[in-house]
């Protein structure tokens, strides 16, 4: 076939341009031709929240990129979506997570299938978001009504899809699958190195952008509480900070964990993921909510066992008490598994199970989603 992703890409940054891009590459691999569509302009400067929107990665390997679409220019949008009618590709997937990019990926959708030809297939990673707006509520369902079917990364996704959908269209979970080409998983000892870290002590990660529904706060909380039974742990904070850090700063002055908390306040390039994950002994995900993580599949790859509250879709991939804990989101309860974890010695047990589940989140299972819902439209 000949395949068109919608959605961000190099040279974009952050964990969805990486998942549209591994996505294509397993197209490639899987014999087809593929070309992925980014935008010219993502986010208008005042929208965004972080320090840059770019990657000062070099561009991958073995795919086609363009940069034509302008989320704020409707002239841009017409223009790719007649292209793209002009030239029919088979599948047009678009990548979606929050209703400021249903305007252009709809307009779009609507050109292009007037060709008769092409069928558009959504990959949702979040159709109500984590911190949900009006236009959410006036612009998702107009995205909705343009795809013919769906591929959501969660159960939780699928319900919210089907919500909005009045024509019961075709509709798939398939989980999020373990990101791969981050590199080999680093030595402890050699990882601590690198980061200027002491290997004797145990480290637990929070990765990632820092928001509000993060939970970093409940962390926080439960990492005080258990401070003088775990001695030797520390907690890394690896991300860039979308809320106030002075905030998150008092809580840890006042908690009395000023010399057990590590934070890096910076976006983590891809190259150094592997230090991160290489010196922690437990990834640490206490979302308040959540619909699924890139995270959790980066933890996979490494093979480090995933502490997670049990909300969205994260208890789906995380089998309490086999390869790590998925527990109701709260502060004690949060508390009593670092507990459980660090002095039970649960680390080797939970590795091994682990290593045999990440089995089955291969990218071939993400494309034969797709391959699902297009034959559900032939029949």
């Amino acid at each position: 076939m000949r395949i068109v992703i919608l959605g961000t890409a190099w040279p974009y940054r952050g964990g969805l341009a990486a998942f549209n891009e591994r996505l294509a590459k397993q197209f490639v691999m899987e014999g087809h031709e593929v070309e992925v569509v980014t935008f010219r302009l993502q986010y208008p400067g005042f929208l965004f929240p972080g320090k840059t929107q770019y990657s000062n990665e070099v561009a991958p390997e073995g795919l086609k990129i363009t940069r034509e679409m302008n989320s704020c220019n409707p002239l841009s949008w017409i223009k790719v979506g007649k292209r793209l009618k002009k030239e029919a590709p088979d599948l047009l997937i678009s990548c979606y997570w929050m209703a400021f990019f249903a305007p252009c990926y709809g307009v779009i959708q609507n050109i292009v299938k007037r060709n008769g030809k092409t069928k558009c297939i959504a990959l949702v990673h979040n159709m109500i978001p984590h911190e949900p707006s009006i236009l959410d509520k006036l612009l998702a369902p107009f995205y909705v009504k343009q795809n013919d079917g769906f591929v959501a990364l969660s159960d939780s996704v699928v319900k919210d899809i089907a919500s909005l959908d009045k024509y019961n269209k075709p509709k798939t979970f398939s989980p999020h699958p373990v990101y791969d080409h981050y590199g080999e998983k680093m030595d402890k000892n050699a990882a601590c190195e690198a980061l200027g870290l002491n290997p004797h002590k145990n480290y637990m990660l929070f990765f990632g952008l820092v928001r509000a529904y993060k939970g970093l706060d409940w962390l926080l909380d439960a990492f005080a509480k258990v401070k003088d039974e775990l001695t030797d742990l520390q907690l890394i904070v690896a991300g860039e900070f979308y809320e106030d850090e002075d905030k998150y700063r008092a809580q840890i002055e006042t908690n009395g964990l000023k010399d057990r908390v590590i934070v890096k306040n910076e976006f983590v390039a891809d190259a150094d993921l592997r230090k991160y994950f290489g010196a922690a002994d437990l990834i640490v995900q206490p979302y308040k909510t959540a619909t699924q993580s890139g995270v959790t599949q980066v933890a996979f790859h490494f093979e480090k066992p995933c502490l997670v509250t049990n909300v969205g879709g994260l208890g789906e991939i995380i089998h309490h008490g086999k390869m790590g804990y998925a527990v109701v989101p709260k502060v004690d309860t949060i508390a009593d598994a670092l507990i459980d974890y660090y002095e039970n010695n649960r680390q080797a047990a939970f590795t091994k199970y682990l290593i045999k589940e990440k089995e089955l989140y291969g990218w071939n299972i993400m494309t034969q989603a797709f391959y699902r819902i297009l034959l559900h439209m032939e029949k």
